[in-house]
């Protein structure tokens, strides 16, 4: 499975295992995962790693 990094609207920063509809365009790249911290269900997006 490959993990991805998210950041949920609270401005969490964590991996899921699974993101889904990763390739649905049309809805835009938030989902609705359960985040670690606030353990709350909120809207997540990936992270854009950057290279140093």
């Amino acid at each position: 499975m490959e993990r991805t990094v998210v950041r949920c609207a609270d401005g969490h920063v964590f991996t899921a295992t699974s993101f889904p509809m990763q390739q649905a365009e049309r809805l835009g790249p938030g989902r609705l995962l359960r985040c670690p911290r606030c353990a709350r269900l909120r809207s997540v997006v990936p992270v854009t790693l950057l290279k140093r």
